[in-house]
């Protein structure tokens, strides 16, 4: 069963899923050879998993003449060989792989932390957050939380992260600075993300991590996955220094550990 939907070329389509239940699904072209699979237009778990579901499907059927995947908050973005397949036979593929995703099992995610030096040349817009809580109260409560990588974006390895604690949320700065660092730690609205790579940007900075997110010569170029959790851990500016000298003589290993994702950000 399908309705159309309020934009032109998109529809809506309640799927039945083989194991039972339906799930609401868009499908919308993007250009000549790409789909837009919508799951709804509210950032949340249930819609993350899904999101996360129809991605491993696809890794694992590799069907014949779709090229690549791209998972973002509520959505993921298929792009294909339009010499291969039509734009309805590929509709097909996904609606087919979406009917049997409820039984493709995620795997566990990782916790991956973060060291981080918080404040000073750092963190200049620390006490731009939190309205009145202290700067030490800003740390505690951004670190004590694992945050959930909802979609990696805008920058190669840049990770938007739900389940910022409600008191930390500020908007972005009202002018983006031309140039942030590699690194950096930042709020912007209920999100909260690292820079990957030096770029302007208009988050609210409140630190610095000495690790490299990404770095296109690694096997694997970036250090998160979409579903990962982070775990911020405060380090002084010494320990900043140290860590980063061994990031840099390539001898640094990222600290990860099995998580729950059931028990991080949730909703935004």
């Amino acid at each position: 069963m399908h309705l159309f939907g309020k934009a032109f070329f998109r529809l809506l389509y309640i799927i039945r899923r083989l194991g039972g239940g339906s799930v609401e699904v868009t499908f919308k072209p993007i250009g000549d050879r790409g789909i837009r699979v919508g799951f709804g237009d509210v950032v949340s778990l249930k819609i993350h998993q899904q999101v996360r579901q129809l991605c491993r499907k696809l890794e694992r059927e590799r069907h014949p003449g779709i090229v690549e995947w791209i998972p973002s908050y509520t959505a993921v973005t298929v792009f294909y060989q339009p010499h291969k397949l039509f734009y309805h036979e590929m509709q097909a593929i996904l609606q087919a792989s979406i009917e049997k995703m409820e039984d493709e099992p995620l795997p566990a995610s990782r916790v991956v932390r973060i060291p981080t030096c918080y404040g000073g040349e750092f963190g200049p817009d620390i006490d731009a957050v939190g309205g009145e809580l202290t700067t030490e109260e800003v740390v505690a409560l951004h670190s004590e939380k694992e945050y959930l990588v909802y979609m990696l974006g805008f920058a190669p390895g840049f990770p938007y992260l739900g389940g910022l604690d409600q008191r930390l949320a500020t908007p972005r700065l009202a002018e983006p600075r031309a140039v942030t660092p590699a690194g950096s730690v930042g709020i912007a609205g209920q999100q909260t993300g690292i820079y990957s790579i030096e770029t302007p940007g208009g988050w609210q900075i409140i630190g610095r991590t000495p690790l490299s997110l990404y770095d296109p010569y690694r096997e694997e170029p970036t250090i998160f996955r979409v579903g990962d959790l982070v775990k911020f851990e405060p380090i002084t500016r010494v320990e900043y220094e140290e860590i980063k000298e061994v990031v840099e003589r390539g001898e640094y290993t990222i600290q990860c550990s099995e998580g729950d994702e059931e028990h991080a950000g949730g909703s935004q």
